[in-house]
């Protein structure tokens, strides 16, 4: 299952995707829902949707199965129909964000000396998340050094703490794809990364999520980051120096996850700055980063 949050309208649309021949459809959950019983218990946000937990996914596995029969209704609408935003449009909490996940990051930052020992952490405030296609603001009044970073994302399902390694993926949701935009110049200026990670439209999400269960194996994705159709980023997660299992056992350890926190799990090395000189963004790029069975987010820096 992918899951999209959409806008049709006024109307919010948790909806799954499906594939009609060439063609991308939205399945509207909560109107097939009343299609089918008369009623709905599937809210219109996906922070709720995933607050239902495990109950969450079987109801949706059930519409779908309905659907699949009685597919002529209103409820199967053309992706062209509406506009997707991030599939989690405001995060309750702020994204948890992992550096240095990758040792060519890790040295193209400094030396191999950055490699770090111990996971590191940071984070991105909740008004910076934008979804795909939407404009990234250039900030040129507050910085000349605006960076991309293009991660595999995990979206958390089920709360927990002090949570095992080899009982993260149990409470693993799905996945989606996070750019995380980044001020250079403010990091060096303040000594810490939240400003230069929290700029309005500085976390480009999406464009869905896709359900663990189509996603057997989240430590060997490809990732691969283009900026005006030039490839900068080419990566694997296997080259992770922390797996999520042990990214999730760390966060958890004095801190509760609950369902829709998102963890950002790195990006690897050909990042702007990594290049000499640097390649910072400039006005008018398109950044398209492709994550193996998570589609392709792209965003646009305004002209």
């Amino acid at each position: 299952m992918r899951f999209v949050t959409a806008q049709k309208g006024e109307q919010s649309i948790i909806g799954i995707l499906l594939e009609d021949g060439n063609r991308t459809k939205i399945l509207d959950l909560h109107e097939a829902e009343i299609a089918m019983n008369g009623n709905s218990i599937l809210p219109r946000s996906m922070n709720e949707c995933l607050d239902l937990g495990d109950l969450f996914v079987e109801k949706v596995s059930v519409i779908q199965e309905w659907a699949g029969v009685h597919n002529d209704g209103g409820y199967i609408i053309e992706l062209e129909e509406v506009v997707v935003k991030a599939p989690i449009p405001r995060p309750r909490k702020n994204v948890f964000c992992v550096g240095k996940n990758y040792a060519d990051h890790a040295i193209e930052m400094g030396s191999a000396a950055d490699i770090p020992e111990h996971v590191m952490l940071f984070s991105k405030a909740p008004t910076s998340v934008i979804g795909t296609e939407e404009i990234i603001l250039h900030h040129d009044h507050v910085t000349n050094q605006l960076d991309y970073e293009g991660e595999l994302a995990v979206i958390i399902g089920k709360k927990g703490k002090q949570i095992a390694e080899e009982d993260a993926f149990d409470y693993v949701f799905g996945y989606t794809i996070l750019n995380d935009i980044t001020a250079r110049d403010l990091q060096d200026k303040h000594k810490q990364f939240l400003l230069g990670k929290s700029l309005d439209t500085s976390c480009p999400m999406g464009p869905y999520i896709a359900h663990k269960s189509i996603i057997p194996n989240p430590g060997h994705l490809r990732i691969e980051t283009k900026v005006n159709g030039e490839v900068r980023q080419s990566g694997n997660t296997e080259q992770f120096i922390f797996s999520i299992e042990k990214i999730i056992s760390v966060i958890s350890q004095g801190t509760t996850l609950e369902p829709g926190d998102i963890i950002a799990t790195g990006t690897p090395a050909g990042v702007g700055k990594g290049f000499k000189p640097p390649r910072f963004l400039n006005k008018g790029d398109v950044i398209e980063i492709t994550v193996e069975g998570l589609g392709t987010l792209r965003n646009k820096v305004e002209s």
